[in-house]
């Protein structure tokens, strides 16, 4: 939305992971002296800190943070919840701040807050059961070719190591016989606030690179210990996620810790590059250059004038 009669404005950062969106975010929010809402539905659950590349107790002590630590990875959250959540806090936010800024990288977060979300059928219960059979008999990998043929276009976007989504997805794919994203595109909800949104972009083998070794850093950072603590709980739903979900092999011992490194940096690579096609196709997203931190906040500032 850009109403010239609306004077608040939400800033969206978006991109691929390790690109640098939590930096400029933070550079942005002190410039302008505002507040930062997460749209990261990883950053969200209080026990997931190093997988989840969440901003350090320096970064969060410089700037108020939203929506991090913000549940335990024990309660049930959906995209719904967010919506709900984050708008009646920009409510509030709005009355005290001109603009506020928005960090993160899941779409479908960002999405919610800027058109709302759609109905969409409820989960049927017997083809979430053959949905799990499929699973455990033939593996996640074909649940994403089915995926793949019957909705290119959510599969373009989706966290293809999230078997959740994947399997909600196919469940609504296959009681309606209609792409699960063809319920993603109703009418937009009308906000009363106006939105600029950028997407910071760099070379893709940088940043492949710089995805490396945010890895190897989680790993010296601890990432392995931290997993341990939650061994007992790679089954629910917020640990089906990269850099949690490929330990449990390793657990059994079936994998080496070297493959398991190898495979987070895969997922992490292939989630990074379903981001840039999900942003690149977004017509109001405007690019900046990931390798020109001054110009970029130069940029932003320059369409908040």
């Amino acid at each position: 939305m850009n109403n010239s009669t609306i004077s608040n404005t939400l800033i969206i950062i978006s991109g691929a992971t390790a690109v640098g969106k939590t930096n400029l975010a933070i550079e942005l929010a002190l410039k302008l002296g505002v507040p930062i809402i997460s749209a990261d539905s990883r950053q969200l659950y209080t026990e997931l800190n190093i997988g989840v590349a969440k901003p350090n107790k320096e970064e969060l002590a410089k700037v108020k943070h939203y929506f991090i630590d913000h549940i335990s990875i024990e309660e049930e959250y959906n995209v719904a919840q967010y919506e709900a959540e984050a708008i009646a806090l920009l409510t509030d936010l709005f009355k005290v701040y001109p603009h506020v800024v928005m960090v993160g990288g899941t779409g479908l977060y960002i999405d919610a807050i800027v058109n709302g979300i759609d109905d969409m059928p409820k989960s049927d219960a017997q083809i979430s059961m053959f949905l799990q059979d499929q699973l455990n008999n033939e593996g996640l990998n074909s649940l994403l070719t089915e995926l793949e043929s019957a909705d290119p276009q959510y599969f373009a976007k989706v966290d293809n190591a999230n078997h959740v989504r994947v399997m909600r997805a196919l469940n609504v794919i296959r009681q309606s016989g209609k792409p699960f994203s063809s319920f993603q595109s109703g009418p937009k909800a009308i906000r009363n606030f106006n939105t600029l949104q950028f997407f910071i972009d760099i070379d893709r083998i940088l940043l492949y690179d710089r995805i490396n070794k945010r890895v190897d850093d989680m790993i010296k950072d601890g990432l392995k210990d931290e997993v341990i603590t939650l061994k007992d709980k790679l089954n629910l739903k917020a640990l089906a996620t990269v850099g949690y979900s490929e330990w449990g092999p390793y657990f059994e011992g079936k994998s080496s810790k070297e493959q398991v490194v190898e495979m987070i940096k895969q997922h992490t690579r292939n989630y990074a590059k379903r981001q840039i096609t999900w942003f690149s196709k977004k017509e109001n997203y405007q690019r900046l250059n990931g390798l020109d931190k001054k110009g970029m906040i130069t940029h932003v500032m320059t369409q908040l004038k």
